[in-house]
């Protein structure tokens, strides 16, 4: 396969698979993590801005969020944004900082969870298996066109088939540690 045409393969599926790992973070465990609220947008000033822009995140506790905002005025919006999310997180207020405490997850909801995860994977196997579909068009085409030899159209087919198969396992594997950590106690 040409070393160009290989490249925009792997690059088109390692992009997939990154955007899986940032899909994945977003699931969340029963422990608490910063990147739940990576998607959170507090109106502040009069215009959308990421929740680690306004105030200090950190995690005091392994089941807790604290939100320092730097401006203690930005409070209620804090609150008010959090409250819109999908998160399903109720926010306690203390007048200097937000609390966010996560609550323990059933084992149903672990079970919904491990769900949504795998459906994520398989999405994602899809845009994989796409990329390889695209390539192996354009190799018809260029054989059609005389551009390249059968065997080199067979050879280079081989070679996405290769990548395909590398980075369906990858994404196999992300999808395995992330089932894990969702049903872990």
């Amino acid at each position: 396969m040409s070393s160009e045409m290989f490249d925009q393969i792997q690059d088109k599926m390692e992009s997939s698979v990154d955007a899986l790992k940032r899909e994945l973070v977003k699931i969340r465990t029963g422990r608490a993590s910063l990147s739940l609220l990576d998607s959170i947008r507090v109106d502040a000033y009069g215009s959308p801005m990421p929740l680690e822009q306004v105030g200090t995140l950190t995690i005091p506790e392994s089941n807790m969020i604290a939100i320092k905002p730097w401006d203690p005025q930005m409070l209620p919006a804090i609150e008010r944004a959090i409250l819109a999310s999908d998160l399903g997180l109720t926010p306690a207020n203390d007048g200097n900082v937000i609390r966010l405490t996560i609550p323990p997850l059933t084992e149903e909801r672990r079970k919904d969870l491990v769900k949504q995860v795998k459906k994520i994977g398989e999405e994602f196997k899809v845009a994989i298996r796409n990329v390889r579909r695209d390539a192996n068009d354009s190799l018809k085409k260029m054989k059609k066109d005389k551009e390249i030899s059968e065997d080199d159209m067979f050879r280079m087919q081989e070679d996405a088939q290769k990548a395909t198969d590398s980075y369906i396992k990858q994404i196999d594997e992300i999808v395995a540690g992330k089932e894990k950590e969702v049903m872990e106690v």
